[in-house]
């Protein structure tokens, strides 16, 4: 990442934390602490073994990215799914550190690079689609909800949720149109800069052009990335419930698929630090969850993200500098990593 890169990552995540600690000093500390409390070590336990399943669907987005892989293959694509949810949630300022990281998890154990990107690539757009579509269904979730509530003073709610979906549309459809002719513009340029860089990008693109000639693997990533937003919200569903508030299946599904929206749009600040706290802080009232208990929500979400990605990143790193060959020798043909 460039000093520029760096420096704004900074700035925004300073930002981002002085409005997530306002947003936490409105609701009160000891109202959170009090929500947190009522959890428990053993419900905050059961809650993180839960999130851990959400891998299984994300894992089977990527390997179907990938047509050709053989099924017993799948473990490793979840490895690398949660190596690369990891680099993002606990390494905020890399913002490109967990594509990285999970691509070096897959071409280290011999899977080709250009096939290891390509499959990143199906992978991130039928992400993006499913997202849309489960941020939709929210959005319909949380109109009915609110109408139900005799909540109409909140149709400029309403109007910018679903302004906020059209630019969602938008990006996800600039985002398929735009691939093929970057990887031709980033051909043109590496073959000028890097050694063999117009090569690999010629084959990543042969491998684009084969899978999504498979629609049969497109369809599957796209389901399995859905069931992955489905299983996110399911664990957000069963925090709640474990912190002694719970709610209707539809009033989960409005409130996530919205939270995962305004963090996908705010994805310029690192770990979206400040902007899911006010998120939740907003849009939790409006459905009927308390304040303290919608930020307590977030908080122990994060808390979640580092119980999990602390020890994934650790054992990622010992895995990589046992594989890594001495200095000198460089990358060697079977793509195993150097540093």
């Amino acid at each position: 990442m460039s000093a520029r890169l760096r420096i704004g990552a900074l700035i925004l995540s300073a930002l981002g934390l002085a409005v997530g600690l306002w947003v936490i000093g409105r609701v009160g500390l000891d109202q959170l602490a009090g929500t947190i409390t009522r959890m428990g070590v053993g419900g905050f336990l059961l809650f993180v073994l839960a999130s851990i399943g959400i891998f299984v669907p994300l894992g089977a987005a990527w390997i179907a990215s990938c047509p050709g892989e053989p099924p017993r293959r799948a473990g490793l694509f979840m490895w690398a799914r949660a190596a690369r949810e990891a680099a993002n949630e606990v390494l905020p300022f890399s913002q490109l550190g967990g594509f990285v990281v999970g691509a070096r998890t897959l071409i280290a154990r011999g899977i080709a690079a250009p096939r290891v990107y390509a499959a990143m690539t199906v992978d991130i757009t039928t992400e993006m689609a499913s997202q849309l579509l489960f941020t939709l269904v929210g959005l319909a979730a949380m109109g009915a909800l609110l109408l139900d509530g005799g909540a109409a003073h909140h149709h400029h709610l309403r109007t910018l949720a679903w302004a906020g979906a059209g630019v969602s549309l938008a990006v996800t459809a600039a985002f398929v149109a735009l691939q093929r002719p970057a990887l031709r513009l980033a051909g043109a340029i590496g073959g000028k800069l890097l050694p063999r860089g117009e090569a690999m990008l010629e084959a990543i693109r042969a491998e684009l052009d084969a899978t999504y000639r498979s629609h049969a693997a497109v369809a599957a990533a796209f389901v399995f990335n859905l069931l992955g937003w489905l299983a996110t919200m399911l664990c957000s569903w069963l925090a709640l419930a474990l912190m002694g508030a719970p709610v209707p299946f539809w009033t989960a599904l409005a409130l996530e698929s919205l939270i995962l929206a305004l963090r996908s749009a705010a994805f310029m600040v690192p770990g979206g630090l400040g902007v899911q706290e006010a998120a939740y802080a907003l849009l939790g009232p409006l459905l009927g969850i308390d304040p303290d208990t919608a930020v307590a929500l977030s908080l122990v979400k994060r808390a979640r993200d580092l119980a999990i990605g602390v020890p994934v990143l650790i054992v990622w790193n010992a895995n990589a500098w046992r594989k890594s060959p001495p200095p000198a020798c460089g990358r060697g043909p079977g793509g195993g990593l150097t540093r």
